[in-house]
């Protein structure tokens, strides 16, 4: 559908409202700060911001800029020069009305920067290495230097106050060299460039781009409120800002994951979460606010540090992110939209000026990108994308114009033109890089990662979140600590420990004194898996390790305690049989409270002798079930996390032999799946004998000390795994890790 049907369809359908509205519009005008003004201006911003961003997406256009359009139609560039009467009487001019709508849209802006900050990814910057850095500073400086040099060439008549000429010509400065990292990771993520390192590249360099250019901000915001630009007002504000992020992703990364945490787990009421969230993006911009720096930067630090935060699941991030896209963007975008007059334009001598600007812009943010992709060492096509990727302003420079407008750094008709050079880079920028991004040929190294990556998107293991590491105090317990760590070092995971009173005699303290070492021993495992399996990450992250101590095995306690959100419960308790071929009453009870995914644990021979120092020499049966995938990956990431011997074993599902080209496929799928996680793996198949049978013969055949076996649930009052589990628990004499499906409703 072309765009000019798209227009015709949103005015038939504005007209008629907008006739209505009028009359009452200008009823209650007259009379102080109108609620039915302010909610008709709400309205039609969120409803022409839709409209035209559905017109935008479906010509493969980002779909803020129908937002901003939206503003400028509904502002003085077009309703206003059509219809003065009807836009003085829906957007009055009286500072008190104005007041109640730029409330909103500065709070958007708030908001919009804390969904930025949650959805820059730090580790992305770093996997990158220097390329990023490189291509980012040289894109940064090149433009920034332009636009200083721009600032400082406009005649008085442009500026607002032509003896702060440097402050205007620093923010004009700012404005031409960030991208949008909203913008660029929408046209790669189409684009299927996501992981291709050259994306990765492009999107990382965004990043730093943004996060130079949030603190640049920051900083000119500070000298402008001194009005003077001297060596002690610059070293306070750069002084300052520096020790505020330094500070953030420090001590401030630790304190926002303990608040999340803690309202997520104590609080009961809807929503918390988004509370807790809103609270903190709040304090960090009073704190920059009283340092002297915008509050922007305290809100996209916010963003940084709750996107890093372990619980926050995707159903909270999905949540605040409609607030934000469906309510605050239209609003501020449309009121930036609303702030600018394209009337100027038809005066010759800025519409060249506006054409000049647009041209230094992309000449000088394509060449400063190009210049620092071949810095980096990209090829010339790759450096090509890269300039054209970040060529887009969009979203981070109509912030930044705003800013300087409401401060009185931009006059308006500075205003219009970088919210004009705004829409125009910003609409050029998806075609060039689609076809910049499609002339990119594929090594064969990153086809291989990328098959990889692919694969082990689908997994289960990389899905996991959060552990609960329910035990006692036995030989058991201790080798589940050791199985809990390994697995929580591969993610990263939070982990909480349940330790259950064994000796009902034994003092809380001492119950509590075990919890801690329980603790302690899955802390040391996790971190030294994440050092290992990540050396070029920070070194200094720490796995989350909390502890609670409960009376007895009651499923109550359990339910109460999953309610808080966890992804797999491990148990490991001194008493786990019972009757030779079932689970111990107390595995029963815990189970019955975790709906989950289940890890019992079950340590015989060498492995309960000692738990924390035997080296692991694995068998996972696999037959090509959900169930057994799931215990190979789990048997892989031990194994990977380890350095542990791996051996897969393809049994027959139910006893029924199947062709050889069906047990090879799954074997190379299980092999294929080892590969992604850099682990070797030796196969073998017993195919012509019941599950259990073949899993026992091959323990007798080699010196195996632990089988990871799949298995799901049945229904029925006691914890029932089906017969090859129940076989494995009576006669083997080698370790067991039962991996259990969820509980079946």
């Amino acid at each position: 559908m072309s765009v000019t049907r798209h227009l015709s369809r949103l005015s038939l359908l504005l007209a008629p409202a907008a006739f209505v509205a009028t009359p009452a519009f200008a009823a209650d005008g007259g009379k102080g700060p109108s609620e039915f003004v302010f909610v008709a201006q709400l309205a039609l911003l969120i409803l022409v911001g839709r409209l035209l961003g559905e017109v935008m997406i479906r010509l493969k256009q980002p779909g803020v800029m129908g937002q901003l359009i939206a503003g400028l139609i509904l502002g003085p560039s077009l309703l206003g020069a059509l219809l003065p009467e009807w836009h003085h009487a829906i957007f009055p001019a009286a500072k008190e009305q104005k007041a109640m709508l730029d409330a909103v849209a500065q709070f958007g802006v708030l908001m919009l920067l804390l969904l930025t900050g949650m959805e820059t990814d730090l580790r992305l910057v770093r996997r990158t290495g220097g390329a990023s850095a490189i291509a980012s500073l040289a894109g940064i400086i090149i433009p920034f230097a332009c636009g200083v040099a721009l600032g400082e060439a406009l005649p008085d008549s442009m500026l607002p106050d032509p003896g702060k000429r440097l402050i205007t010509s620093l923010f004009l400065g700012t404005a031409l060299s960030i991208a949008s990292v909203k913008i660029v990771a929408t046209v790669i993520r189409e684009m299927n460039f996501l992981r291709r390192t050259v994306g990765q590249i492009i999107l990382a360099s965004a990043i730093i781009d943004d996060t130079i250019g949030w603190m640049i901000t920051a900083v000119i915001f500070s000298l402008a409120l001194q009005g003077h630009i001297d060596v002690l007002s610059v070293s306070q504000s750069v002084l300052g800002t520096l020790a505020f992020m330094g500070l953030s992703l420090t001590i401030g990364r630790r304190v926002v994951f303990i608040i999340i945490r803690w309202v997520n787990d104590v609080f009961a009421s809807d929503f918390a979460v988004i509370t807790a969230i809103l609270l903190i993006m709040c304090a960090m911009a009073l704190i920059t606010d009283l340092i002297g720096v915008h509050t922007v930067l305290g809100a996209f630090v916010a963003g940084i540090l709750i996107g890093e935060s372990p619980i926050l699941t995707r159903h909270i991030d999905e949540q605040l992110r409609g607030l934000v896209i469906a309510f605050f963007m239209p609003v501020f975008f449309g009121t930036a939209g609303l702030s600018a007059d394209l009337t100027i334009l038809k005066d010759f001598n800025f519409l060249l000026l506006t054409i000049g600007l647009i041209i230094i812009a992309s000449v000088g943010k394509f060449g400063g990108a190009f210049a620092g992709g071949k810095l980096a060492g990209l090829t010339l096509r790759e450096s090509l994308a890269l300039g054209a990727g970040m060529n887009a302003r969009g979203s981070t420079e109509v912030i930044v114009a705003t800013i300087g407008l409401s401060m009185g750094a931009l006059s308006q008709n500075l205003f219009t033109m970088i919210v004009t050079m705004a829409v125009i880079t910003t609409m050029a920028m998806p075609p060039t890089l689609r076809w910049a991004l499609s002339r990119l040929p594929m090594r064969k190294e990153e086809k291989q990662r990328l098959e990889r990556e692919e694969m082990e998107a689908k997994g289960f293991v990389p899905k996991l979140e959060r552990l609960l590491l329910a035990v006692d105090e036995g030989e058991n317990a201790k080798f589940a600590t050791r199985i809990a760590g390994l697995i929580a070092g591969a993610n990263t995971m939070p982990t909480t420990v349940m330790h259950i009173k064994e000796d009902k005699n034994a003092t809380n303290a001492a119950a509590k004194e075990r919890a801690e070492r329980a603790s302690k021993t899955v802390r040391e495992f996790a971190e030294h898996v994440e050092r290992v399996q990540n050396p070029e990450e920070r070194t200094d992250i720490k796995i989350d390790v909390t502890t609670i101590v409960e009376k007895a095995a009651k499923p109550q306690v359990v339910a109460a305690e999953a309610e808080k959100g966890y992804s797999l419960m491990i148990v490991g308790m001194t008493k786990t049989v019972a009757r030779r071929n079932e689970f111990h009453d107390d595995i029963t009870k815990l189970a019955a409270g975790f709906d989950g995914p289940l890890a019992i644990v079950d340590a015989r021979d060498k492995l309960l002798e000692h738990p924390f120092t035997s080296a692991l020499k694995m068998l996972v049966p696999i037959n090509g079930t959900e169930y057994s995938r799931r215990a190979a990956e789990i048997a892989i990431a031990i194994a990977r996390a380890s350095h542990a011997h791996l051996t897969a074993l393809y049994v027959a599902p139910g006893g029924k032999k199947r062709s050889r080209r069906y047990e090879e496929a799954i074997l190379k799928d299980i092999t294929k799946l080892a590969e992604t996680y850099d682990t070797e793996m030796q196969t073998a198949v017993r195919a012509d004998v019941a599950a259990e049978e073949a899993i026992l013969k091959e323990l007798s055949r080699k010196q195996y000390n632990l089988v990871v076996i799949g298995a799901g649930r049945r229904p029925g009052d006691r914890l029932f795994f089906g017969d090859t589990a129940a076989a494995l628990l009576e006669k083997s004499k080698r370790s067991l890790l039962f991996i259990a499906s969820e509980q079946a409703r």
